[in-house]
């Protein structure tokens, strides 16, 4: 969140534009986003906790914002971006394309993570084990404490509970191997526990800003 324009609860690099920031200010950080990272256009989405998946297969689709959960593309010059503000993003990439999806704990139990897998797996011929996933910071097992309705939600992941807390990391990486992903990373960055690095929904009770995470082809 550091180096951008926004102020109050969206300070700085607010990259949402829906929140009660200046769409201007939320506008000109992304600019600076994609100049300070190197990345072509950004493909953001009007995301809504689902498992649905889009491909990109056209530079134009960089200025559509379609109700989807995720995004995969062979093309070079258009970056999948996720938003974020506790909800985890990931990145898969190998075979010549790279996915975003956007993954919370309704995207996990929908499969969003298996979509994505399957969408690069459609693009590029290749097999799951040549790909390589990054989750990227979100809410952490240290942090993300929930009633005993939703650990039901995921009983079947052994490591998805710390205590009352849901480790959304650990489910997320389980998905990626059960997918057959060959490699899994874990930035190992907690957004709840880092406000001055990150935005939390959980911790600014909804009053904040959105990070993204971004992959493209180089």
């Amino acid at each position: 969140r550091r180096g951008g324009g926004s102020d109050g609860p969206f300070a700085e690099l607010n990259l949402g534009f829906s929140t009660d920031d200046d769409p201007a200010s939320a506008s000109r950080n992304r600019v600076r986003l994609l100049r300070d990272v190197g990345a072509p256009p950004a493909a953001f989405m009007y995301q809504i906790h689902s498992a649905e998946v889009r491909v990109l297969d056209d530079l134009g689709q960089s200025s559509e914002r379609v109700r989807v959960d995720g995004q995969a593309t062979a093309l070079r010059g258009i970056a999948p971006a996720a938003l974020g503000a506790d909800c985890l993003p990931v990145a898969i990439a190998g075979g010549g394309a790279v996915a975003v999806v956007h993954a919370g704990w309704r995207g996990l139990q929908e499969g969003v993570i298996d979509a994505g897998v399957r969408a690069l797996l459609r693009l590029t011929g290749a097999e799951a084990t040549q790909l390589a996933a990054a989750i990227g910071p979100g809410a952490g097992p240290c942090c993300y404490e929930v009633g005993p309705e939703l650990h039901a939600r995921f009983t079947d992941y052994q490591h998805g509970r710390a205590g009352d807390n849901l480790d959304l990391k650990a489910i997320a990486s389980a998905q990626l191997r059960q997918a057959g992903v060959g490699a899994v990373h874990d930035l190992g960055m907690c957004t709840i526990c880092a406000p001055e690095l990150f935005f939390s929904h959980r911790r600014d009770a909804g009053v904040t800003g959105r990070q993204a995470g971004l992959a493209w082809l180089t």
